[in-house]
């Protein structure tokens, strides 16, 4: 699969070849769904509490008599029925996250990959760098290239000025290569690689 290979001022710079094994594949939805839950379930805090009856500091001294009064029996103003009371099964602390083997991990990011590639939503950027940190001239570099919504994936680390003048742009993420994922592939309309990020994910599925 030959993709075409443009500068950040939409120049063309020649082509690259991508991997069927990563690009080509037929996009399993089943596999994309286990990885983002997988993700989304890792990324949940876990730290919602309530009180419950042995949290609430109130007198222990029963309320009123057993029997006489014509109302209900009560022995606790930390019962859950009273206002200011302990609360009955809330929240407590928890880890959310699963498990979900390396391998599918693995096979659902070649998938969404693939899913981008079928839906010709992969650009291949020669590089990423910027001149200056200035996101107005970073904007009009993305109007000329068409990107509004997009996850930019570039080499093992990001340009400084590039990232700088990238992360104010709203609906513009930018990872390095390592930090590929399937929810960020996903969640944004176009995906744009640069050659380094080709290569290393070619070199990381071989």
């Amino acid at each position: 699969m030959d993709m075409k290979v443009t500068t950040l001022d939409g120049k063309e710079a020649g082509s690259v070849t991508l991997n069927k094994e990563i690009f080509g594949l037929e996009p399993r939805t089943d596999l994309i769904q286990r990885c983002i839950v997988w993700q989304l379930a890792r990324r949940r805090a876990g730290t919602h509490a309530v009180k419950n009856r042995a949290d609430i500091h109130r007198t222990g001294k029963k309320l009123h008599a057993q029997k006489g009064t014509g109302g209900a029996r009560h022995g606790s103003a930390r019962a859950n029925l009273f206002r200011g009371g302990g609360r009955s099964f809330g929240p407590h602390p928890r880890d959310h996250a699963i498990d979900l083997p390396k391998k599918v991990r693995a096979l659902a990011l070649r998938h969404a990959l693939s899913a981008k590639a079928k839906d010709g939503g992969i650009i291949v950027l020669d590089d990423i760098a910027a001149k200056d940190a200035k996101t107005k001239a970073l904007t009009a570099q993305f109007e000329k290239l068409g990107l509004a919504n997009a996850l930019i994936v570039g080499g093992a680390e990001i340009e400084e000025n590039f990232g700088r003048a990238a992360r104010n742009i709203p609906n513009i993420d930018v990872l390095p290569v390592q930090g590929i994922n399937v929810y960020d592939i996903l969640r944004r309309q176009q995906l744009v690689l640069t050659k380094a990020a080709v290569e290393a994910l070619e070199a990381r599925f071989k």
